[in-house]
């Protein structure tokens, strides 16, 4: 299975656009988003063409293949909006033997690791920084953001065949 990773969108209806055109051309199995799907929260600045509907709007084609997971800036409303589940803390996606334990990074990090297996990557967004890197025995991944990043790169993560990629918009 081909997965596609994203975190931190903030509503950002411009930088989704040129999510969903990745979406298109990496023809992904399944869209992982891990959280802030639609508001930029209180301490974010308001990113490029914020409009939360649109958003929703533009996920919502997506419905039957996102699994997504509750960031820190989401709210009830969210769910309203979204027709795919979007509240829940974490989720564990198995690709063969290979686990991915996915959550926003706000509630778990790799400093405060959740129960998962010994070999089993820990997939996380909330820092808006890609990494993906090996320590103490787990892969750490973070797609970095797709509208807000730190690092300067408006980024997303492939998974395939037991490998991450990093890319950019």
């Amino acid at each position: 299975m081909k997965y596609l990773v994203a975190s931190d969108i903030h509503g950002s209806a411009f930088w989704c656009a040129r999510l969903v055109e990745q979406i298109e051309s990496e023809a992904p199995d399944k869209v992982i988003l891990l959280g802030d799907l639609l508001y930029h929260g209180p301490r974010n600045p308001l990113p490029e063409g914020h409009d939360p509907r649109e958003v929703a709007r533009m996920l919502n084609k997506y419905a039957d293949r996102i699994i997504a997971v509750r960031g820190n800036c989401e709210a009830e409303v969210d769910q309203v909006m979204l027709d795919f589940p979007c509240m829940a803390d974490y989720a564990v996606v198995f690709d063969g033997d290979q686990e991915l334990f996915c959550t926003h990074g706000h509630l778990f990090d790799s400093d405060h690791l959740p129960p998962m297996s010994k070999d089993a990557c820990f997939v996380s967004g909330h820092t808006h920084v890609q990494v993906n890197e090996v320590k103490d025995g787990h892969r750490f991944v973070n797609p970095g953001s797709v509208s807000l990043p730190k690092d300067g790169i408006h980024g997303y993560a492939v998974y395939q065949d037991g490998a991450f990629e990093l890319k950019s918009l």
